[in-house]
């Protein structure tokens, strides 16, 4: 090894910015961190379940411009899905160009993927250097939660795409004060907020206050410029929902998780401040917190069982390296780069953890993946500058190894919770985390030859520091769901790691990917299914598809892509009898809940239709509309209560208690016997044709 390739310590603690030159190994590091995701984001993907919510909902973007534009559920364009259809547009435009199937549909997800690993690379770079920003780089890569969730169909991975090029540009405008950066990054936040709208403005705060503090140019400047791009804003925010209500309602579908047909009530609502209080077709509310997915609201929620291993390895390091980097920088100009990036990616982290923490509605443990590249950012950057003042002030020489002690303590007792998974794995972090420390210790004042010595230290901690992350990671793609519990995926909850203890509906960590609900897993309004079964008519110990132990069978009970796509999602003799005797209808059947709906499209490719949406009080399907259907010969089949084509939802409000006492009234009940095939469990499904002279 020569001296050009050691790590230079510079002999000023303050500073921060990056050398001139790239030094050779640079780009080759990022590379390797880029291909290392890859494989963990796309290895054996398709035996991986995805979100055939989501699925169902692409497919019917290949088949009508129309449903891709609203995002609808089915190609007849009925109702949507509960969340605006960016994702499902790119999506959508890949599976029309490649045709429809999982590397389709995940192509531009994964890519997706790398790219935020690229940003963020190429923004901590400019502030920090190279070698932090390789630190960030892996630290993001590695993240257990978005490795689960970068491997699903769900909005998260173009999501965080969006926030951190939005960030990134942020950055920019604020290190340069120019306006074109801080009107991109508007943009990106506005089309974040069109992939999962709320959750897309969690950072949005630090963003305004960094570019209002820190940027180049007087008070008025800034405040002109900020008030420019909450121009851009608003209108990347809110032209689908315009352009949605400009469409007369009986020309639209029904936009599925609102109350009024309306996205504007959907952004309010249900994907608004229902997502934090509770209530509006959400879990919790009313003090109960948290939806079951990942434990009881609270401060320390993302430290638990649930969340722990999926997020929380390198928090308390972020945490130290944040308040060690703010006091560092304490003294430097209004417009330094070092505390501005500081500022942003601390308040980005701070924000959604307290956000995630306290949430009393829905919370999934794949949102926290959001948390993750604010946490990267800082152990990178907030971390060199740490290492920085170790070296160069004897002030300064206990904090660093005290972040190191606090990391490598944290990840033994998240290893420990897993207990019989990889048990050798929390005394080799230890050891090696004790002896990098050692070594930083002795060799903090070195020089010359020595210097590579505590390299050496400065590589065993970082490795000792991600060795816990990168074992629940290598989990999801190496066994899927296999043995021993570890890499539980699915597509409504995907999870990495071991199952870690209880967590409610949903499971703690692997078990949380196995066994979750189709679509985002909220309960009905009020908390309770109809007619008190799970969706699909399940008990409310095995979920729909699922084996009661946790884990879901090969079809698409549990949101199976895979299963779905070869017709394992649906009673087969219940379909050919549907397709049989469709006499020309547009739709092929009306069901109770989406998920139900969303399995037969998939296992089809024929338009169905939810009724009730997927929480089971969507009025989508009243009377009146459902006589006017069979009139008109576009729907002849409704099939009510459970099972896996069936549904069991809908119970929960007074329409759809019409509608169904309509069709057990005036339809004829089509028998078992006509369609059930070998095995099929159809006891609690009931199938009903219905013909216009039913709704003269």
């Amino acid at each position: 090894m020569t001296s050009a390739t050691v790590p230079r310590f510079p002999d000023n603690p303050d500073s921060a910015a990056p050398p001139a030159r790239a030094p050779r190994w640079s780009l080759p590091a990022l590379l390797a961190v880029l291909a290392l995701a890859g494989v963990l984001y796309s290895w054996n993907l398709s035996s991986s379940g995805l979100n055939s919510f989501y699925s169902a909902a692409v497919l019917s973007g290949t088949e009508s411009w129309k449903a891709w534009f609203f995002g609808s559920l089915d190609a007849g364009n009925f109702l949507t899905v509960d969340k605006p259809p960016f994702v499902l547009m790119v999506m959508g435009l890949s599976c029309r160009v490649l045709g429809f199937g999982t590397w389709q549909m995940m192509l531009p997800l994964i890519a997706a993927a790398l790219g935020t690993i690229w940003i963020l690379h190429a923004s901590v770079k400019r502030v920090w250097g190279h070698g932090a920003a390789a630190v960030a780089a892996l630290v993001l890569a590695l993240t257990p939660i978005t490795v689960a969730i970068n491997r699903d169909n769900n909005p998260d991975a173009l999501l965080v795409l969006l926030m951190v090029a939005g960030a990134a540009l942020a950055l920019r405008a604020t290190r340069t004060g120019r306006l074109l950066p801080l009107i991109g990054s508007a943009v990106c936040f506005g089309l974040a907020f069109n992939t999962k709208m709320l959750q897309g403005y969690i950072a949005l705060p630090a963003v305004f206050a960094v570019y209002l503090y820190a940027a180049r140019g007087g008070l008025w400047r800034r405040v002109r410029h900020l008030l420019i791009a909450g121009a851009a804003l608003a209108v990347a925010s809110f032209w689908w929902a315009a352009a949605v209500s400009f469409v007369p309602a009986s020309e639209r579908p029904y936009i599925g998780g609102s109350t009024d047909g309306t996205a504007w009530d959907l952004i309010m609502g249900y994907n608004g401040l229902g997502r934090v209080l509770g209530g509006d077709g959400n879990m919790g509310g009313g003090g109960g917190g948290g939806g079951g997915f990942s434990g009881s609201a609270g401060i320390g929620r993302l430290f638990n069982d649930v969340l722990g291993g999926q997020i929380s390895w390198l928090l308390p390091f972020a945490g130290i390296a944040l308040v060690g980097g703010l006091i560092l920088r304490g003294r430097a100009p209004r417009t330094d780069p070092a505390r501005a990036a500081l500022i942003l990616w601390g308040g980005w982290t701070v924000l959604h953890y307290l956000t995630f923490a306290l949430a009393e509605g829905t919370m999934h443990p794949y949102y926290t993946t959001a948390l993750a590249p604010g946490i990267a950012a800082l152990c990178g950057g907030g971390g060199l500058m740490l290492l920085r003042a170790f070296r160069t002030d004897r002030r300064w020489a206990w904090m660093l190894p005290v972040a190191l002690g606090v990391t490598g303590l944290w990840a033994v007792v998240l290893l420990r919770r897993a207990s019989g998974w990889n048990g050798w794995l929390w005394p080799a972090i230890a050891l090696v985390m004790a002896a990098a420390i050692a070594g930083l210790l002795l060799f903090r004042t070195a020089s010359g030859h020595r210097l590579r010595l505590l390299a050496v230290s400065v590589a065993a901690a970082v490795a000792a520091s991600v060795a816990g992350p990168a074992a629940y990671a290598w989990s999801v793609p190496s066994s899927a769901g296999g043995a021993g519990g570890a890499g539980g995926m699915g597509g409504t909850n995907p999870t990495a790691g071991p199952t870690t203890g209880g967590g409610g509906m949903g499971g703690p960590g692997g078990g949380g990917g196995r066994g979750g609900f189709p679509g985002d897993g909220e309960m009905p309004r009020g908390g309770r299914f109809g007619g008190g079964e799970m969706p699909g008519g399940a008990e409310m110990g095995t979920p729909p598809g699922g084996t009661g132990d946790g884990r879901t069978n090969d079809g698409m009970g549990g949101g199976g892509m895979e299963g779905g796509m070869n017709g394992g999602g649906a009673d087969s003799g219940l379909t050919a009898y549907l397709e049989k005797h469709r006499d020309g209808a547009k739709w092929l059947l009306a069901v109770s809940s989406s998920q139900s709906a969303a399995q037969m499209i998939v296992a089809t490719k024929q338009p169905v239709i939810s009724m009730w949406g997927w929480s089971g009080s969507d009025k989508a399907m009243t009377l009146t509309k459902l006589k006017e259907l069979v009139r008109k010969g576009e729907l002849h089949y409704i099939q009510l209560g459970g099972g896996m084509g069936g549904g069991g939802m809908g119970g929960g409000n007074d329409v759809s208690s019409e509608v169904t006492a309509w069709v057990k009234k005036h339809g004829t009940a089509v028998k078992a016997s006509e369609y059930a095939g070998s095995g099929s469990a159809t006891q609690s499904q009931s199938l009903y044709r219905l013909d216009a002279s039913d709704a003269s």
